[in-house]
């Protein structure tokens, strides 16, 4: 049996249904889903360390799908440590649900095991890059937030700035300092990896990171100077995060599942 020949398997398996019973609807008599979440994130973070996860001996296991689901394991502990603050079931469940499929991918597509010491600043570049994704990805959680709440705002009044748990004003200030905080990091992994004796200016990897990186610029700077707010201003932080995602996680995608090539 594939349970007990791989626990490494049976560990991704157990996550996911932790993910799932997470996912459920929780109520004051029924608090267990909720707690679920604390529980399955931890097993993320053992699913990450073994065969079936980021990290492999001899380096990291790399592809689309470990990638995607330590992103989601980053944005899902920027939420547990808001969920103290304020309880936001529906962004629970919807969390819980991406991550269990984000697990079954890397399940399922496991990705090539690479060292990543070709040159003294790939691991940096490697560690920084990562945590971009998992930066951004927290931001167009409360982005996605923040678009709700002002929808909410248009249809119903004042009164319903609040509906998410936290102030309007409060909410779009957290959104863009993990946009700041993102755009930094990814700054200096792209320097990291400039310097790096693999860097290929015409690589797809590249040249969409880069064009991330401008949008991202334009951003914080159309903020700063040009004053941009609401969707005008999540709009490009949805465009850049999709440009992150198509340098890595889709060129990938097709690298590995629709041309069944190696990754690199």
């Amino acid at each position: 049996m594939i349970l007990s020949a791989d626990p490494a398997s049976f560990l991704a398996l157990l996550t996911m249904a932790a993910y799932l019973v997470a996912g459920l609807p929780a109520t004051p008599e029924r608090r267990w889903p909720a707690q679920a979440l604390t529980g399955a994130w931890m097993l993320h973070g053992l699913v990450l360390l073994t065969g079936v996860g980021l990290l492999a001996e001899g380096g990291l296991r790399l592809g689309f799908a470990p990638v995607l689901s330590f992103t989601l394991w980053l944005v899902l502990l920027v939420h547990g440590l808001e969920s103290r603050l304020m309880p936001l079931a529906p962004v629970r469940r919807v969390l819980a649900w991406c991550a269990a499929a984000a697990v079954l991918l890397a399940w399922l597509f496991p990705g090539e095991v690479r060292a990543v010491a070709h040159s003294r600043w790939a691991p940096l570049h490697w560690v920084l890059g990562l945590t971009s994704y998992g930066l951004f990805g927290a931001a167009v959680l409360h982005a996605l937030m923040l678009d709700q709440a002002d929808l909410q705002l248009r249809r119903k009044g004042p009164g319903a700035a609040g509906a998410l748990g936290m102030p309007l004003l409060k909410l779009e200030r957290l959104t863009f300092r993990f946009v700041e905080a993102g755009f930094v990091v990814l700054t200096v992994a792209l320097l990291f990896g400039l310097v790096s004796p693999n860097w290929q200016w015409r690589d797809h990897k590249t040249v969409l990171s880069l064009l991330g990186w401008a949008t991202f610029a334009a951003l914080i700077v159309g903020r700063l100077w040009r004053g941009w707010r609401g969707r005008q201003a999540t709009r490009w932080l949805y465009a850049g995060t999709l440009l992150l995602l198509l340098a890595y996680v889709g060129s990938r995608f097709v690298l590995q599942v629709l041309l069944h090539r190696g990754v690199a």
